[in-house]
């Protein structure tokens, strides 16, 4: 009798196509081969409601008719059954389409800072982080409350962060208001855009997956592909400024916009990113 649990089972539950192949990739990651050719990924979710608000992102995301995410066919189970990319190289055309994207899937918008994606959980994750989804109508406030502080106790809690480094990061927060530049209406976020989450595809553009999507500022997406770095940023960057030009300054906010994913990995991954987040508040306090 087959597995009904099997990530075959479940594709072809989700797809309506019956399965004839499946590649176990990880322990956490299938590829499954449908009986008309196509390749779908069964992804299980990093906790509670994972593939939920994965789910969900990605199809807030598509509904912006910009960027190019995996077709979702469905999740259960804490298991999520979307297409697989077709992969390609990195190439200046697709880095400035992606650019020009970006800012019109921003520009579609959210209801709030916070908002969670239609159908999304409150309590997400942004990778194997929990993120919790609060809506706020004011981004400093917003921003130090749940993106920035929650990882800054939970750090100090484990002692990845002393308390005195903490305060650093704490005036931040109290400064916010002063630092943030131009006040800018909630922007549809990708919310955990690190160049892992950029695939370059065959087809000559860039697909984007595994979104923490949520209701935020558009300058965060783009800190976040500066901070782990992301091939051809500058032609990504030059596609983004013509089609949607970003509030002066905005080069200088860069590292206040990076310590909230930061701050997730020193919560994930300890110490060096830790020091990385503190000397970040420390450059933002000096401006």
């Amino acid at each position: 009798m087959a597995d009904s649990t099997a990530p075959g089972a479940l594709a072809a539950r989700l797809t309506g196509r019956p399965a004839t192949g499946e590649r176990r990739m990880s322990g956490t990651l299938a590829e499954v081969t449908l009986d008309d050719g196509r390749v779908v990924v069964v992804k299980l979710g990093d906790g509670p409601g994972a593939a939920q608000a994965e789910a969900a992102g990605l199809r807030w995301l598509a509904e912006a008719d910009a960027v190019r995410v995996p077709a979702v066919y469905g999740h259960d189970g804490g298991r999520l059954v979307i297409d697989r990319v077709a992969q390609g190289a990195p190439s200046a055309t697709a880095a400035t389409r992606l650019g020009g994207a970006l800012a019109a899937v921003h520009a579609t918008g959210a209801p709030a800072f916070g908002a969670p994606p239609p159908g999304g959980p409150k309590e997400a994750y942004i990778g194997r982080a929990p993120m919790r989804n609060v809506p706020g109508t004011d981004w400093p406030a917003w921003y130090a409350e749940h993106r920035v502080l929650p990882y800054l106790r939970r750090a100090v809690d484990d002692g990845t962060i002393r308390p005195a480094e903490a305060a650093v990061v704490e005036d931040v927060c109290a400064r916010l208001p002063d630092l943030a530049g131009p006040a800018e209406p909630p922007a549809r976020l990708h919310g955990d855009l690190w160049n892992g989450n950029v695939l370059w595809g065959a087809d000559g553009h860039a697909w984007l997956i595994d979104p923490a999507a949520h209701g935020g500022h558009r300058e965060t997406d783009l800190a976040m592909l500066d901070l782990f770095g992301c091939p051809h940023l500058d032609l990504v960057l030059a596609g983004y400024q013509e089609a949607a030009p970003l509030a002066d300054g905005w080069t200088e906010r860069v590292g206040l916009h990076q310590l909230f994913p930061l701050l997730v990995h020193a919560v994930l991954f300890g110490r060096g990113y830790a020091e990385q987040a503190v000397e970040t508040a420390r450059a933002a306090l000096a401006r």
